[in-house]
């Protein structure tokens, strides 16, 4: 096993511990499958991109997509983070938390009008236009709250990055942002309306990508954007580069995030732009884990399967973008090794968590936890075969909390009606 533990998750006489609990006693206490998250890891992720950002005029907007559980956002608002948004349900919950409506960035190739105005009545920092179409409907919408929108273009930069093609977002293949040849003209024609106000350059590479010259090409791109508009009396403040900073799974290495910031400093500076990150799995990716007990071990001729009460409902990546989680026992102890798919209770050949896996020789009752698992987990997660979604659990210090319940089978089946009249 090739175990990526730090000062956060780690064995400590064999037990497997978040920060000073045994995930032993979480899985006593609150049930399997869990979620768990270490506030620790959280806030040492932020911090570390903060003092990176130090030097550049920048500000920090979590990309709430990642995880958008109500105590980590207040985590974050509470460390100093804004937010990036993708839906009025997300703008919804940045708010309950207290969250500064001038540091929130509202992102997304569909927003409707009443997200629109949510966002409008909140006065939000900015939104970013991904089509003309979306901005006729932004206009309409502040001319008729009497409103001004604070907009940016979310601009398509063209840019190949390596990453899964269901992640990327870059290229002009695909739905996100507007060309770059067209974009002018949709800032000059933004620039005529009395109810909107340019703000930005916005640009959205992908996720999980662990070069950094795609993010300077791209940053390169919208600063030649921001040039134009200048040369046509359209100043702008911010530039937005998005997100999608890549973190270590398996054996590959991280963003080097220093290199890029250098990179970017390079480039703004002298510059009057403030830059506008949308870090998400880079803050709360490597701080979560899911827990999930053994059921059986199924061996034939062929294969042996591991079954546990996880599947492709609490943790969709392997099965949607074939991802790789370490997987590693709550307890450690000697003995034979099995290679062996790790598979879920769910009615797909599809739900696994990983395969063709090298693992202890675990027996029925067993505890694993499934590292890196805090950014697009339960987020992702589903009640496919009517199964409750896990609980969430925040971890400080030697304090656990839970932060969402399991639901129950009466939650999945209210508002429901049996027969007819």
């Amino acid at each position: 096993m090739n175990q990526k533990l730090d000062e956060v998750f780690r064995y400590c006489s064999g037990e497997f511990f978040c920060e000073d609990v045994s995930v032993a006693s979480l899985a006593e206490r609150f049930g399997t499958p869990a979620y768990v998250y270490s506030q620790a890891a959280i806030a040492r992720n932020l911090r570390r991109l903060e003092e990176s950002l130090r030097d550049i005029p920048s500000l920090i907007c979590y990309s709430v997509k990642a995880n958008s559980n109500l105590r980590i956002l207040s985590l974050l608002r509470e460390t100093g983070a804004g937010f990036d948004v993708v839906s009025g349900g997300e703008l919804a919950r940045t708010l309950r938390v207290g969250a500064s409506a001038d540091r929130i960035v509202f992102s997304g190739v569909g927003k409707t009008p009443q997200e629109m105005d949510a966002g409008l009545a909140a006065c939000i920092l900015i939104f970013n236009v991904e089509s003309a179409g979306e901005l006729e409907v932004l206009e309409a919408r502040a001319r008729a709250l009497g409103k001004r929108a604070r907009m940016a273009i979310r601009v398509n930069p063209d840019v190949v990055a390596q990453t899964h093609p269901y992640i990327s977002t870059g290229q002009i293949v695909h739905k996100f942002g507007v060309p770059k040849e067209e974009a002018l003209e949709l800032y000059k024609r933004a620039a005529r309306s009395p109810h909107l106000e340019i703000h930005g350059v916005a640009c959205h590479i992908g996720s999980q990508i662990l070069e950094v010259e795609p993010f300077l090409k791209a940053l390169d791109e919208i600063l030649s954007v921001a040039t134009q508009l200048r040369e046509n009396n359209i100043p702008v403040e911010y530039l937005d580069l998005g997100g999608g900073f890549g973190i270590r799974y398996a054996e590959e290495q991280p963003l080097d995030f220093k290199q890029l910031v250098r990179g970017v400093g390079e480039r703004l500076r002298g510059t009057p732009y403030r830059l506008v990150i949308e870090p998400g799995r880079a803050l709360v990716g490597d701080a979560g884990i899911l827990l999930a007990r053994v059921l059986y071990v199924k061996r034939n001729q062929q294969k042996n399967f591991i079954v546990v009460d996880a599947g492709m409902n609490d943790l969709m990546r392997p099965t949607l973008y074939g991802s790789y989680h370490e997987i590693v026992p709550a307890r450690q102890r000697p003995g034979e090794l099995l290679l062996a798919d790790v598979v879920g209770p769910l009615c797909e050949t599809g739900d696994f968590l990983a395969q063709d896996r090298t693992l202890p020789d675990v027996q029925p009752g067993d505890l694993l936890a499934i590292l890196t698992a805090g950014a697009y987990g339960f987020v992702l997660s589903s009640n496919y075969n009517t199964r409750p979604r896990p609980a969430e659990i925040l971890v400080d210090s030697a304090h656990a909390e839970l932060i969402r319940p399991r639901e129950r089978l009466e939650d999945l089946m209210a508002g429901e009606e049996v027969g007819g009249r």
